[in-house]
């Protein structure tokens, strides 16, 4: 654990050098301009970090320690989320306070057996915009029509623009039905054409090597063979999986693990807005087709 595969890194990140990125994201505003934000909803195994990636990016956004997701610092077989909630990520301060044009949904975990964990159909609910904010998931029955979170027209802002699966590097190997439940959700994200991407949590504590420093994650064949073992698994492909540290301990930012989080931070969003590009684009084509149709 934690080889070397030689001194070239089989990646390059531009370490310490996180100015560009970073104001490429605090630039961003989605394509088009009816949709007011981005929306990425994060999904995976029960404590792979999802609301701890949350919570590492609004501290990297807001340069300050801030926590707007409740994450548990204990690691359990459990969800420690259990409702559907939206993630803004703040700019300024009192009266001058405004939000970034994307947010992040968290929700409950994917967990072993049948009735336990978030109900894939409430993920693929989630990704077409049907689930009302405050939603409490229930492991034995997704969310209905005639609910009262259930969304019957749900805009393009409540829609999923893109999907990310977080895994654990240091969490043992995933359980069949965890990843039958996962590969159900990815075949419907894939149907509605929603991009996909994965990110790779706790690498300072799966290998000895990116413990010590950060930027060996690069240069780890027991991160590289953790990486492709995952890709084989979820079947999503290297260049769309990214590892990450999330802050947990540290009272004070660390450009190393800015480095990482903006790095799959960047092309998330580029991936979002892609979509959002695309499907606006659609609707428009759709619209036209229809005034033709009725035109003959």
């Amino acid at each position: 654990m934690g080889a070397f595969s030689s001194k070239v890194p089989w990646r390059k990140v531009p370490w310490g050098n996180n100015e560009d990125d970073l104001q490429y994201v605090k630039d961003y505003k989605p394509a088009k301009r009816n949709i007011k934000h981005l929306r990425v909803l994060l999904y995976g195994p029960v404590g792979a970090g999802k609301s701890s990636f949350i919570n590492s990016v609004n501290i990297i956004m807001q340069r300050r320690n801030a926590i707007p997701a409740a994450a548990s610092a204990i690691t359990s077989d459990k969800s420690f989320t259990k409702k559907y909630q939206t993630h803004r990520i703040q700019i300024g301060r009192g009266d001058n306070k405004k939000f970034y044009p994307f947010v992040f949904n968290d929700i409950m975990g994917v967990e072993n057996g049948m009735d336990s964990g978030v109900c894939p159909e409430d993920i693929k609910l989630a990704m077409k915009g049907h689930v009302k904010e405050g939603y409490k998931f229930n492991p034995v029955a997704p969310l209905s029509e005639g609910d009262q979170y259930y969304k019957n027209k749900p805009s393009e802002d409540d829609k999923v623009h893109v999907l990310v699966c977080v895994l654990s590097a240091n969490a043992p190997e995933i359980k069949d039905s965890v990843l039958q439940k996962m590969s159900s959700v990815r075949e419907t994200a894939a149907d509605l054409g929603i991009p996909q991407m994965a990110i790779i949590t706790n690498i300072d504590t799966a290998c000895p090597e990116t413990e010590k420093d950060l930027k060996n994650v690069y240069r780890s064949t027991y991160m590289q063979d953790k990486m492709k073992k995952f890709s084989s698994a979820i079947g999503i492909p290297l260049n769309c999986m990214f590892p990450v540290k999330n802050y947990s301990y540290e009272t004070r930012l660390k450009d190393d693990v800015d480095t990482l989080i903006i790095s799959a931070l960047r092309p998330m969003i580029d991936f979002g807005d892609d979509f959002i590009e695309n499907i606006v684009e659609q609707n428009v084509e759709e619209v036209n087709q229809g005034i033709e149709d009725e035109g003959r």
